[in-house]
């Protein structure tokens, strides 16, 4: 008995997971109330807040559904300085070109990690009630930006080479072209392929910084 309410409560919580996801990408975060969401998942304003604090608190779990897989893929891809030191014959550039490509793979093909990216790019204003979530985005860069930093930093190292910016420089760089493509892809999804052209447009930047192209091993699509 107590596992079906644990389980009919864990469902509840998707519903109204679902229900927010939907409501936010049709009418915006400030526009959506939580009655609304209670009443498109089919429960109660008070099981809304049996999970959840508030609307932030609520649009948090929502992006953490989606996010934290794409946040796994990084830090597999690029949080493995150890075994880079260990194993001369890892690139971990590499591994930088299979996290980019792997998160824009997701979002070109996922309906729900692209409606939640849709969300969090162009339906939230960061005032009132949800200026909490600003900080939330801001730690998410800059979780980003430290392990692609570390990623370059390993990089450099594994070719002996002294990049053109400094490392956290070349991180920014690499977040601002991918944060870039996905807006403008989330904008009009028709106007180009994300992956394809995300992937040449990262390899250019990746030449700039003077990296090498990537070895014949490593020329596959990302998720091929």
């Amino acid at each position: 008995m107590v596992r079906r309410t644990k389980e009919d409560a864990l469902a509840t919580r998707h519903k109204l997971l679902d229900a927010a996801e939907h409501l936010f990408q049709a009418q915006g975060v400030s526009r959506t109330s939580l009655q609304d969401i209670a009443r498109r998942a089919g429960a109660t304003r008070g099981a809304v807040y049996w999970h959840f604090k508030d609307k932030a608190d609520l649009f948090n779990a929502m992006m953490e559904r989606v996010t934290l897989p794409l946040e796994k893929t990084f830090q597999d891809q690029l949080g493995q300085e150890g075994r880079e030191e260990q194993n001369a014959h890892t690139d971990p550039l590499a591994r930088i070109r299979s996290g980019v490509g792997e998160a824009l793979r997701r979002i070109a093909s996922d309906p729900q990690t692209r409606r939640v990216f849709e969300v969090a790019t162009h339906k939230v204003e960061y005032v009132g009630e949800l200026q909490s979530l600003r900080l939330r985005h801001l730690k998410s860069r800059s979780d980003f930006l430290a392990q692609v930093e570390r990623g370059f930093e390993a990089a450099a190292r594994h070719h002996a080479l002294e990049l053109a910016v400094p490392t956290a420089a070349a991180a920014q760089g690499l977040h601002a072209i991918i944060d870039g493509l996905i807006q403008s892809w989330l904008l009009e999804s028709t106007d180009f392929d994300l992956v394809s052209l995300g992937r040449d447009v990262v390899e250019v930047y990746l030449r700039g910084l003077g990296f090498p192209g990537p070895s014949k091993s490593t020329t596959a699509p990302p998720g091929s």
